[in-house]
């Protein structure tokens, strides 16, 4: 079993940044996906952005390219989600999940069945 814990969410306005942690523990698991997804009220939920633990191929959904990086310290099997540019649309509850098995790709993200383990989730309000 892998747990996740979620922290950095906090409110800014339009423009802002903020960075997002996850931090893993329990199993350990070097070949595995991790990503972010997030839910606005009334919406499905999303996935944000992933990246692949052995290799650091990263992707992203179209609606944050270029505005928010993944990066991962796998030192402290930590996963970081750096916004910029931070818009009202990006409201919403950010979940960290990770993957069991080997491999990452950027359709992952559109699938959330495929992703065995889930964080609590951190709120990202954004006002305009």
């Amino acid at each position: 079993q892998v747990q996740l814990s979620e922290s950095g969410g906090g409110s800014v306005q339009a423009g802002g940044s903020l960075r997002l942690s996850c931090e893993a523990s329990g199993e350990s698991d070097q070949n595995n996906c991790m990503g972010w997804f997030r839910q606005a009220p009334g919406k499905e939920r999303e996935g944000v952005a992933n990246i692949w633990r052995a290799g650091d191929d990263r992707f992203y959904a179209d609606s944050v390219q270029g505005r928010f990086t993944i990066s991962q310290d796998n030192a402290k099997r930590t996963v970081y989600l750096q916004m910029s540019a931070l818009k009202p649309e990006d409201t919403g509850l950010y979940y960290c999940a990770a993957t069991r098995g080997s491999g990452c790709s950027p359709g992952f993200l559109s699938r959330p069945s495929l992703w065995s383990y889930w964080g609590q989730g951190t709120q990202v309000t954004v006002s305009s």
